[in-house]
């Protein structure tokens, strides 16, 4: 095969266009017309009339080297978006009820040559001298207290918390700014090449065409053009992540934000609470198998907090990935390319990741071997969060509830059950480089799950006990003093980025 018949289609791109908006549509047009934005032609499609899924408000550390690649200032997203800080998430009733844990952004104390920290917290468990893992990850301990404050070379890992709408309309004025254009309408066709296949443009509700060389599917859940128009089939991943419901709404605050999400579990699933500066976006997510409606709906009314701002509206989803998610000139992005349940705040990071592997795999034409470049890299990162999100229910101790009963005896991934083995067995993580969750990650859900290791690397005992008690001792010293000199969440926010939420169109100033 030679290069030219390698190629899907035989033009070069000058014209993305992207359909949908949201935060989907709105990442990507913001990424391509800072980067690619001086040879390229940008449109975006979007109605006002179709409604945004609008509940992906917690985001994990890989957004920030997002907005540093685009260059955006912090304090003007942050005060945009009424975006507070995220140290972690606080899972809550998830190995039984009343049991807390917290997954933090944060690296758990210091690895010593052959052998990773939890191998001597282990030891010094054994030998009565180790406090709580919590003790020895600074950023952890940052927000069980409630404080933050941006430290000098990257000295605290955090994320954000945002309201959704506020974001897509912040990148939409940046990605104006970059050249991308708006074209307001709904989509009704998608025309194909009779040839190639390939999307040679979207027929408008006016008539209007929207020609393009490459498109960006970033239509939700109908996935007009990955799915309809290009008929690529969907992996259902159910059969281990059984959620296919959610409610979402937002209440006042009654009380300053925490610094971390919160995600609930309750008979059927599990609920979240995000703080922002000027609200709380709330949520249940659970599994119609197990639970109505009514059911669900009645104990989500009853367990918020706070006067309800927008009622609950429902969101209807499907556990999975499409079986590509690069199909001739055409990406999905978003909803329209795969969905895992966001119990990890992953469902942005998705999005992003789909934008970062475009972008460095970005042709003049497309090709065969580029596509199967990007959709290697984008199904290896989904397996991975797809394990990572499993872990939560695999390693419950819950069997209340015939949900819970499911999740205790769900055959698991394979590539899932060896990690679990593996950390119970020897107290070490299987990690491949480039992993979304790094190991510490892995260890202090594993832990907090209730997983402790059957021993540890004989490195550890390496050290006597009067060593490793000092060792141990100087990390929690070290960490409790630097919480401590941290101020509180709010208090540092409220000067960091003061500016009020300007209004959305045709409603007063809050």
């Amino acid at each position: 095969m030679n290069d030219r018949t390698s190629e899907i289609q035989g033009r070069e791109i000058k014209r993305v266009v992207i359909a949908g908006g949201g935060t989907a549509g709105w990442m990507a047009a913001a990424a391509v017309s800072k980067l690619l934005g001086k040879v390229l032609d940008i449109t975006l499609v979007e109605s006002e009339e179709i409604g945004t899924v609008g509940v992906g408000e917690a985001t994990i550390p890989t957004l920030l080297s997002f907005h540093q690649m685009l260059d955006i200032n912090e304090q003007e997203f942050m005060a945009a978006v009424q975006g507070t800080i995220k140290l972690g998430i606080s899972f809550e009733n998830w190995l039984d009820i009343g049991h807390r844990y917290i997954h933090s952004f944060g690296t758990s104390g210091k690895d010593q040559k052959t052998a990773g920290f939890q191998h001597f917290w282990l030891r010094g468990r054994k030998e009565g001298i180790a406090s709580g893992y919590e003790d020895y990850c600074f950023e952890l301990k940052a927000a069980l207290v409630d404080r933050f404050a941006h430290l000098p070379r990257g000295g605290i890992n955090y994320a954000y918390h945002m309201d959704a709408s506020l974001y897509a309309r912040f990148l939409r004025t940046f990605s104006e700014q970059h050249g991308a254009r708006r074209v307001e309408g709904k989509i009704v066709d998608v025309l194909t090449d009779a040839q190639s296949g390939c999307i040679n443009a979207l027929k408008m509700e006016d008539g209007a065409l929207i020609e393009g060389d490459f498109f960006i599917d970033c239509t939700g859940f109908r996935a007009l053009l990955i799915g309809k128009a290009l008929g690529v089939g969907f992996e259902d991943w159910s059969h281990w992540l059984v959620n296919d419901s959610a409610l979402a709404a937002q209440t006042t605050a009654v009380r300053d934000a925490v610094p971390y999400t919160r995600a609930i579990a309750w008979t059927a699933g599990w609920q979240w609470r995000i703080p922002l500066q000027h609200r709380v976006g709330n949520g249940i997510v659970y599994s119609s198998r197990y639970t109505t409606d009514d059911e669900a709906r009645e104990h989500f009314l009853a367990t918020i907090e706070g006067e309800i701002i927008k009622q609950p509206w429902p969101v209807r989803f499907r556990p999975g990935r499409r079986e590509r998610c690069w199909e001739k000139n055409c990406v999905a992005l978003g909803l329209a390319g795969s969905f895992i349940e966001p119990l990890e705040s992953t469902t942005i990071h998705l999005i992003q990741r789909g934008i970062t592997h475009l972008l460095q795999n970005f042709p003049q034409v497309i090709t065969r071997s580029g596509i199967e470049q990007y959709n290697a890299q984008l199904d290896a990162e989904l397996q991975h969060v797809r394990d990572f999100v499993v872990l939560h229910y695999a390693l419950s101790n819950r069997r209340d509830t015939p949900y819970w009963e499911y999740m205790a005896n769900m055959p698991l991934p394979a590539s899932l059950q060896h990690r679990i083995d593996l950390f119970r067995d020897t107290g070490n993580v299987f990690h491949v480089p480039g992993e979304l969750f790094a190991e510490n990650s892995w260890i202090q859900v594993m832990m907090g799950q209730g997983v402790t290791p059957h021993r540890h690397h004989p490195t550890a005992d390496a050290m006597s006990k009067a060593e490793l008690e000092r060792f141990l001792g100087d990390i929690r010293t070290h960490t409790l003093r630097n919480v401590e000199g941290l101020p509180a969440h709010m208090d540092y926010l409220r000067q960091y980025c003061p500016a009020p939420v300007p209004p959305m169109p045709g409603q007063p100033p809050r």
